[in-house]
């Protein structure tokens, strides 16, 4: 046997050797390299069975919800009511849940009324438009509306309180309710000075940008721009770092920005419009201080979402599926999870279209102002049913009227 051809074959058997985890003492150096990449490959391949396993059960478990009469969010306004059901709501309590720095509103004889002070006047506005929509239905009531970040209402320190929010996660009794921003009063940054806003607006213009960008032309980068209002975004950036190619996820400045040290030892990126989102096949969606402001928009880019962590949740949450229309990422993800789920959607390309449309659909068909208005007027007249007493016009409160 020829010399290049023994050192071919034994080559081969080197290679062989390693595939079957039989390397010797001798082709130890020249295996290594190789064991590390089928190990890698192996543990990959066994992830993605894993992945998929899920999204064959969540297909098979998946019911469509009906639109008809807010039926894909009534089930949230049952939850949250329940707690109330034995002995109602009393006026002893509507008095204790003031104390939460929230907003009193009195509904009077088709009339809206509020305290003369509101904390955030944007957020009160947005909240107002859609009562006033729909308050020639509705009883008399009255009702503490808390227009901060934070739910207030904890199972865990303080008694049981009926304060509306309009996030929280299962630790607190708060009554979820559509944010404000859906009209009006939104978060603030440079590209949207007067906060998101407008729903129905942005509606069309990120629809716009989605046909802009059909999937086949997206680029094929995981995406996210945001500030650090959580350590759980560090990780994505981090990765973004060490692989450019996969992730391109950078913070931005917030309102309490002071240095580099703020944005994870690097300088701030520049803000991009929700439109601008369109261009890259998969969204990154992390919470902020509660629930996010971005979640219901990114979905209008017909991208693939990945939503981190599961606790925090606004009203229609619960109606969307994880791996029906959005890729579930745990809150701890660490880089290598991170890297692996893209990985998978990437090497998936059809499933991840087919999730995004999933995805887009909903939010498109059944997240209308139509359906915050039919939810609005649902949640406040359960709620009036549960009431004890009879409200009288406080005349310290003023009238808020249409505009």
């Amino acid at each position: 046997m020829r010399s290049f051809e023994f050192l071919t074959f034994f080559a081969l058997l080197v290679i062989a050797k390693c595939n079957e985890q039989e390397c010797t003492i001798d082709s130890k150096e020249s295996c290594s390299e190789n064991d590390t990449h089928q190990k890698y490959k192996k543990e990959i391949n066994e992830k993605y069975n894993k992945y998929l396993a899920a999204v064959t059960n969540a297909e098979q478990e998946f019911v469509e919800c009906n639109r008809t009469n807010c039926g894909c969010f009534s089930n949230v306004i049952a939850r949250d009511l329940k707690p109330f059901q034995e002995k109602g709501i009393s006026h002893e309590l509507i008095n204790a849940a003031k104390v939460s720095g929230a907003t009193l509103y009195q509904i009077i004889k088709g009339r809206l009324y509020r305290e003369t002070d509101c904390m955030f006047p944007s957020r009160c506005a947005g909240i107002e438009h859609f009562i006033l929509k729909v308050i020639d239905k509705l009883p008399d009531m009255e009702l503490i509306i808390n227009t901060r970040d934070y739910p207030q209402s904890s199972k865990y320190y303080g008694n049981m309180l009926p304060v509306f929010s309009f996030s929280k996660t299962p630790e607190y009794f708060d009554i979820l309710y559509p944010a404000w921003s859906f009209w009006e009063g939104g978060p603030a940054i440079s590209l949207y000075p007067r906060g998101l806003g407008r729903w129905d607006q942005h509606r069309v213009t990120i629809n716009e940008a989605s046909e802009k960008y059909p999937w086949e032309e997206k680029e094929s980068l995981a995406f996210f721009r945001g500030s650090r209002t959580s350590s759980e975004r560090d990780n994505l950036i981090l990765l973004s770092r060490n692989e450019p190619s996969l992730v391109d996820a950078q913070y931005t400045k917030n309102q309490a920005w002071k240095s580099d040290k703020d944005t994870l030892d690097a300088p701030p990126a520049k803000e991009l419009s929700l439109e601008e989102h369109c261009k890259y096949k998969y969204l990154f969606n992390y919470r902020g201080v509660a629930a996010s402001f971005r979640h219901k928009h990114l979905f209008l880019c017909r991208s693939l979402v990945f939503h981190v962590g599961n606790e925090w949740t606004e009203f229609y949450y619960k109606a969307m599926k994880p791996w029906i229309h959005y890729i579930p990422v745990p809150k701890d993800a660490n880089q290598r999870e991170l890297k692996d789920l893209i990985l998978f959607a990437k090497e998936n390309d059809g499933l991840a279209k087919k999730i995004a449309n999933h995805g887009r659909d909903f939010i498109w068909g059944k997240l209308q102002l139509s359906d915050i208005t039919c939810y609005w007027k649902k949640l406040l007249s359960s709620y009036a049913k549960l009431l004890s007493y009879r409200p009288t016009l406080d005349k310290n409160l003023v009238e808020i009227k249409k505009k």
